[in-house]
């Protein structure tokens, strides 16, 4: 398996347009389509309020478990918008599909932006006339928000002798907390998998990648990762049998490889931020009590704070570890810097202070914390916290 140049599956085509749903003709427009169904797969945000188009997709994935087409628009997130807010969602898919020529059951939407504007379906219906089909787009430019750059990888990968591709593009910089989702995520594969085994894979790898990032602490209302796969590589069907184990383990291993690096780049790009921050925890009692400090230390306005102002105040990172439920040690607590130990049996290490002040000073920080209760590991991805997020959000508004 490798990464290699973006590109989209066999069989893939994206369009973008400027909609006006975003000023000064910025991209706020998209599609992904397919040449055939495909079979589809989705995690949701557990918000009580989930948005229009969420509750929409959802629904139409669990119907038929396949896909054609997502039709995308960032700038309004048609949230809380009740029932007009799901008409707007049926329309769009409706209007999207007369213009593809494809059943509309196989037409999912998805939108990102500010919460309780109603859907200009003018402005859909304009965007929807200025969408193509074309191998190369700007769609990972078009889904932003207040992000500051692209989310995108695409990764080679063999499976059982035949090359599968899998592409993956995200957007996410504020409201970042998600639980069995994301920010807007979407994934498209040539592999040929059986829809039931797709969801499992998904639902499991969610759980390791998007699930273990955290920007602010707030789970937005429009979060969903979808993933479809057309087959068009002609390989042998995946699924759950005995004799397609390696080969499903080399395509769950390249699907996690696309999850966890659009994870990363949504945690790089936390609003405001100057440094990224991963947290790995190692010996614990269970691969979720691990990922559950991890996060709790990546989510800490306190160590958010710390790592901010370049201080070496460890006791943060204690605190945060003992909130959460997870099993440890009182006695038998490590935690790194890098590779530079602070604490050793959950005492202070005498570090060296201008080793430590530079390992600070760097954009990229990596903590390790040995809970020595276990075997398990997991790791949690974060950024500072800084005035510019304070900034960003005073002045985001509809």
């Amino acid at each position: 398996m490798q990464a290699i140049d973006f590109t989209w599956p066999k069989g893939f085509q994206t369009g973008t347009a400027h909609a006006g749903f975003k000023e000064d003709d910025q991209l706020d427009m998209a599609w992904i389509v397919s040449d055939v169904p495909a079979v589809a797969a989705g995690v949701y945000t557990k918000n009580q309020f989930q948005a229009a188009p969420v509750q929409f997709t959802k629904n139409l994935i669990n119907q038929n478990h396949k896909l054609q087409a997502v039709v995308i628009n960032s700038g309004n997130a048609n949230s809380f918008t009740g029932q007009e807010g799901l008409d707007h969602a049926d329309e769009t898919h409706q209007l999207a599909a007369n213009q593809l020529a494809i059943n509309p059951d196989l037409v999912a939407v998805a939108s990102t932006g500010v919460i309780g504007k109603q859907l200009e379906m003018e402005k859909i219906k304009g965007g929807l006339n200025q969408l193509s089909l074309t191998r190369k787009s700007d769609i990972a430019h078009a889904i932003l928000t207040t992000d500051s750059c692209e989310k995108k990888i695409t990764v080679a990968v063999m499976v059982a002798g035949q090359p599968v591709t899998i592409t993956g593009i995200a957007k996410g910089s504020g409201m970042i907390h998600p639980n069995v989702g994301t920010t807007l995520g979407f994934v498209t594969t040539d592999a040929s998998i059986a829809s039931e085994t797709l969801q499992d894979l998904l639902s499991d790898l969610i759980q390791s990648s998007f699930n273990q990032i955290t920007v602010d602490g707030c789970m937005s209302t429009n979060d969903m990762v979808l993933v479809l796969a057309n087959g068009q590589a002609e390989n042998e069907l995946l699924d759950q049998s005995s004799a397609q184990t390696d080969a499903l383990a080399d395509f769950k291993e390249g699907l996690k490889v696309v999850l966890v690096a659009l994870a990363k780049m949504v945690a790089k790009d936390g609003e405001g931020s100057n440094k990224f921050v991963q947290a790995t925890v190692v010996n614990a009692a269970s691969v979720v009590e691990a990922n559950q400090v991890a996060r709790a230390i990546v989510g800490s306005n306190l160590i958010k704070a710390m790592l901010f102002g370049e201080e070496n105040n460890w006791g943060r990172i204690v605190q945060a570890i003992g909130q959460t439920q997870a099993q440890i040690n009182p006695t038998h607590l490590d935690i790194y810097l890098a590779d530079m130990p602070l604490v050793k049996d959950s005492q202070k290490v005498l570090a060296d202070r201008d080793q430590v002040a530079a390992i600070l000073a760097e954009d990229d920080i990596n903590l390790t914390i040995d809970l020595h209760v276990g075997e398990a590991t997991g790791q949690a991805w974060g950024c500072d916290l800084t005035y510019k997020y304070v900034e960003i959000n005073a002045a985001y508004e509809g």
